[in-house]
């Protein structure tokens, strides 16, 4: 990775008139050499991983077949293509050539959560100010108002990591990479990612379909009390969401979501490099909940969901609906104010999980008990249909390209 590319500017918008760019100081070399240390005995897992072929999330060791037909929704995608395409247009040359893969390539699979995974595409840390309001603009045209602002205020806090524990080299808002996948297209599949610390976005586009999965949300902290983004906060309502949905069940339903009542730990299993986890049912059934409850976890579901644009939204919601009775919601933790807790629905069609996480390079926290200034979050589409792979399978059947790789 090019030392530039962590020079941390800002970009969340076009900087005003006669304003100037401001470039962060890095920390000495050991910031750096302690994130290659970390690289390095990374690789061979990334290496295991990728040699391991896509077969999606499962329950009980079986993929449910057929779940994802390709069809028509109504709802257009030309905003994204065009917004993808002068994206790839503002980027130089060189740019685009280290931006630019084939729809099929492991690029979708090489994302991960954490600080020091090296990525590849274009980051907004290079990127002259058109550029990056290009690529803003092609996050706006693909996410909701809600979903842009998130993505924006995890950046923004990602920065204020790097303010309190001295390191806006490696914690930084500019530190996001962009890559696309295929070439934006009204018939062809192509999508883009997103990827970066506490933040990983996969849009996959085939015509009028999207898949917006996985898509991994978090922050450490989740609220800026100091420094440059203060009062920024995130996640708060999907946290208060899943807490209030939990207290409205009855005794017997906690009792059944409940997988465990003591939070030791970090619960997340769905999270980087684990594409093929295979879960077991756990948690209260929807067919449990009364009708005023399961209308409740949809719309705690339709919290996540709400990230996209809204039509894309409404397409993935009536999905939601029709695997209602298959749906499940599990707990681990407490109930309480202030008490921290994880929070999973499993459907055939989605998986959320939420969790309060163990503090990792936040100064002044116990380093072994959850916090709630720790939040990881991953949404996934089960069965085979993460990064859209089954839709792309299907469409490669019905138009066959010899010479992709």
């Amino acid at each position: 990775m090019r030392r530039a590319a962590l020079a941390a500017l800002l970009f969340l918008a076009a900087p005003a008139a006669g304003a100037q760019e401001r470039v962060l100081t890095a920390r000495p070399d050991s910031s750096f050499a302690a994130r290659d240390r970390a690289r390095a005995s990374f690789a061979p897992r990334e290496r295991d991983f990728l040699a391991q072929p896509f077969r999606g999330v499962s329950v009980d060791s079986a993929i449910t077949p057929d779940l994802f037909p390709l069809r028509a929704t109504g709802v257009s995608t030309a905003p994204v293509r065009q917004a993808a395409a002068a994206f790839l247009a503002a980027l130089s040359a060189e740019q685009r050539g280290r931006t630019s893969f084939p729809v099929d390539d492991d690029e979708w699979r090489r994302w991960m959560n954490q600080h020091f995974y090296e990525r590849r595409g274009v980051g907004f840390g290079e990127m002259g100010a058109a550029q990056r309001a290009a690529a803003v603009g092609l996050l706006r045209a693909s996410l909701s108002a809600r979903g842009l602002r998130t993505s924006q205020d995890i950046m923004r806090l990602n920065h204020t990591l790097g303010e309190l524990n001295g390191d806006l080299a490696n914690y930084g808002e500019g530190l996001y990479w962009i890559t696309v996948m295929g070439t934006p297209s009204a018939t062809e599949p192509w999508g883009w990612q997103l990827d970066g610390h506490h933040l990983v976005i996969n849009y996959f586009v085939v015509g009028d379909q999207v898949v917006m999965t996985p898509t991994f949300m978090g922050s450490e902290p989740v609220h800026a009390t100091t420094g440059k983004y203060a009062g920024t906060k995130v996640l708060q309502e999907e946290q208060d969401a899943g807490l209030a949905f939990f207290r409205g069940l009855t005794d017997d339903q906690r009792r059944q979501a409940t997988v465990a009542s003591d939070k030791r730990a970090n619960n997340t299993v769905a999270e980087a490099f684990r594409d093929n986890v295979d879960l077991t049912r756990v948690g209260v059934p929807a067919t449990a909940l009364t009708a005023a409850q399961r209308e409740r976890l949809v719309a705690l579901v339709g919290l996540w969901v709400s990230h996209m644009r809204d039509g894309h939204a409404r397409v993935k919601m009536a999905e939601v609906r029709r695997h209602l009775d298959d749906t499940r919601f599990a707990w681990v933790g407490g109930s309480g104010a202030d008490d921290v807790f994880y929070y999973r629905v499993q459907s055939p069609v989605v998986l959320i999980e939420f969790d309060h996480q163990r503090p990792v390079a936040l100064p002044g926290f116990a380093a072994d008990r959850p916090t709630r200034q720790h939040i990881h979050t991953v949404v996934r589409t089960p069965n085979g249909n993460d990064y859209g792979k089954d839709l792309l399978r299907q469409h490669l059947e019905r138009h066959p390209h010899p010479h992709r790789h």
